[in-house]
């Protein structure tokens, strides 16, 4: 079978944690080519997973490689930069969540994708779980009536990361950019992706960089300025055309318990998305009906999708207008949390 050859930018956790991983169990996929800011850390990769080529610059890795396709998994204020190369050199993009830093950043990668007609898709596996998958095939066939609400949580008590991701500068905010978009797109993806309209947001970093004994962190590398400027939580509503509403919360550090679900309700039925259960009627009775699905490898399934529709020419799940789309959203939390006011998309 032909295998879709591929660039991998960047050598840090996500990618040797859970990309690289997932392309050695890949039929139709291949990483050729891999550059780093730091090329021992790239070398490094490169040898653990039999990568045959070690770039010093991405610029170099695009003229010089035989690939099809990048696979984008820097900081992220380096997506953007990265992508834009890549679309300019008429390869295809994958490109881990989130898009990029900013709205005005998002909209040049689109222009960028749409003028050299190449592939994109946005690397958030929750759209590859399951559960997921299935429920948003349900909601989508009309089984949940109308989705008019859902609310979203992913909570650390204590569990901010490490490096790079606290400064705001190279990673663009903190939980809600980072974990806060793994519900917040799970829910929007099982309600249909309906247009956003506006959102009200507050953040909060009153907890800070703690000194907490016995737990854990996620090491990033230090960033160049390496500021801890971000924050430990935030929540807010998003609404959209269509009335729906959506509450999230997201946080690293927070004084109550940890936890993490999705909920959504229509209006013959709602879900549990973590448990995958559906909440309806039967009989003119009330229902609980627990679905049982097998767990599966999200990044390996999402890595797959993306090169299966690059070598068949077929639509990829995350397209460029919804991860421009996704953005909006982020920006327009973190623009409301900071204007104290409403946001209108």
């Amino acid at each position: 079978m032909e295998k879709l050859k591929i660039g991998m930018v960047g050598a840090g956790n996500i990618a040797t944690n859970a990309h690289l991983p997932a392309y050695a169990k890949c039929h139709n996929a291949t990483v050729v080519a891999i550059v780093d800011l730091d090329r021992s850390r790239a070398e490094e990769a490169a040898k653990k997973f039999g990568i045959p080529e070690v770039y010093d610059t991405v610029e170099e890795m695009l003229e010089k490689a035989d690939i099809d396709a990048v696979d984008v998994c820097t900081w992220n204020n380096g997506h953007a930069p990265c992508a834009i190369a890549a679309a300019n050199a008429g390869k295809h993009v994958m490109c881990e969540k989130p898009l990029t830093v900013s709205d005005e950043l998002a909209d040049a990668i689109k222009e960028a994708v749409e003028k050299a007609g190449v592939k994109f898709f946005l690397a958030v596996p929750g759209r590859f779980g399951h559960k997921n998958e299935y429920l948003q095939k349900q909601v989508a066939d009309g089984a949940f009536g109308e989705v008019f609400y859902a609310k979203t949580s992913y909570i650390r008590r204590r569990g901010t990361p490490s490096g790079w991701f606290t400064d705001k500068k190279t990673a663009g905010g903190g939980p809600v950019i980072d974990i806060g978009v793994h519900g917040i797109d799970a829910a929007w993806y099982i309600m249909g992706c309906p247009k956003p309209t506006r959102v009200s947001a507050f953040t909060s970093s009153h907890i800070g960089d703690y000194q907490t004994k016995g737990v854990g962190r996620w090491h990033g590398t230090p960033s160049p300025d390496n500021q801890f400027d971000t924050e430990d939580l935030g929540a807010g509503v998003i609404h959209f055309e269509n009335g729906a509403m959506l509450m999230f919360e997201a946080s690293w550090a927070i004084n109550g318990p940890a936890h993490s679900d999705t909920q959504i309700f229509g209006s013959k039925a709602g879900a549990d998305v973590t448990s995958a259960t559906i909440y309806g009627e039967r009989d003119g009775y009330l229902s609980d009906d627990r679905i049982t699905l097998d767990d599966n490898d999200r990044f390996l399934a999402e890595i797959t999708h993306f090169a299966d529709c690059v070598l068949n020419d077929k639509p990829t799940r995350y397209p460029i207008e919804q991860a421009v789309t996704m953005q909006r959203i982020l920006d327009a939390i973190y623009d409301s949390a900071e204007q104290k006011k409403e946001i209108i998309l």
